[in-house]
């Protein structure tokens, strides 16, 4: 017997939710932004449209199916299945955030305004009905995404569908030794290491590419391809500046090696999700094994 499929619907905590919970009512938080010479008219209109598009995607939901939900906060402790079918209901980085606890379900990125773009979260919540049945049925055209993966020596991985950040969490001088897939190698200090895929090319990697004079060309989103930035590099005696920028084709890595205290490696600005490395510890950078299969 076939697996019934789940709708997930992902959404993340509004910033009205944020203020009542800092103020205990809507009317404290009110009296609290009216002091400081601000409205809450933006805020619950946010919480409004997100609300809207929500109930309009659920009732989308085929009375035979499944359902479920979790809020941002909560990825990290929801427990995803191969017969999910996935749902955000925002902006684009809330796609960015669900994508690492993914394998393989196709993922729906839902525009809460009507009126605003989105590059992962392209459709309208009406939209579900037609989407729903493509996908039950296996006609649903799918954007399959290259996703980032660091893998420490010890068996640890992290995975993201923009950018893999390594370095200290402070972005302070971070101490390394890198090494390029040709086998060139040096001791750096820098800010720290992106390794981004063509999602992440309009964000933090691509304002890093633009500024950098001889920067790689950004790779497509579904290019097996990922491209390389060190931030703020820096020579001393001991440290230098000739591996700054670069490519990774397909199984090809950049491999760190630790040497200083406190560096982390966490993926898509979540930096609650990370991994801790530790003095001579070494991580390899490259494009993962799954990739973001995004309903288009």
């Amino acid at each position: 017997m076939a697996q019934v499929p789940r709708a997930v619907f992902v959404h993340r905590q509004s910033a009205l939710q944020d203020l009542i919970n800092r103020h205990g009512t809507v009317n404290q938080g009110r009296f609290f932004l009216k002091n400081k010479g601000l409205s809450s008219s933006s805020l619950e209109k946010g919480a409004d449209v997100v609300q809207d598009a929500l109930a309009r995607a659920g009732a989308s939901v085929p009375a035979h199916w499944r359902r479920g939900s979790v809020e941002r906060g909560d990825l990290d402790r929801f427990l995803f299945d191969e017969h999910d079918v996935v749902v955000v209901v925002g902006q684009d980085g809330l796609v960015a955030n669900v994508a690492k606890y993914l394998d393989g379900q196709p993922v729906i990125g839902v525009k809460a305004d009507p009126g605003g773009e989105g590059l992962l979260t392209r459709h309208q919540a009406d939209d579900c009905v037609r989407l729903f049945a493509e996908v039950e049925g296996g006609r649903a055209r799918c954007e399959m995404r290259t996703m980032a993966e660091a893998r420490t020596d010890d068996g640890r991985t992290l995975t993201a569908l923009n950018e893999v950040f390594l370095g200290h969490p402070t972005h302070q001088t971070a101490r390394y030794r890198i090494t390029t897939p040709d086998g060139r190698s040096e001791r750096q200090a820098s800010s720290g290491v992106l390794v981004g895929t063509g999602t992440g090319s309009t964000g933090w990697c691509g304002s890093v590419q633009r500024e950098r004079p001889g920067a790689p060309a950004l790779p497509t989103p579904t290019q097996e391809q990922l491209a390389w930035f060190v931030r703020e590099a820096w020579a001393s005696p001991t440290t230098a500046t000739g591996l700054t920028h670069g490519t990774l084709n397909g199984s090809a890595t950049l491999s760190l090696t630790v040497e200083s205290e406190g560096l982390v490696a966490f993926g898509d600005g979540i930096e609650a999700d990370r991994l801790v490395l530790s003095w001579g510890e070494r991580v390899d950078v490259g494009t993962a094994g799954k990739r973001l299969r995004l309903v288009v």
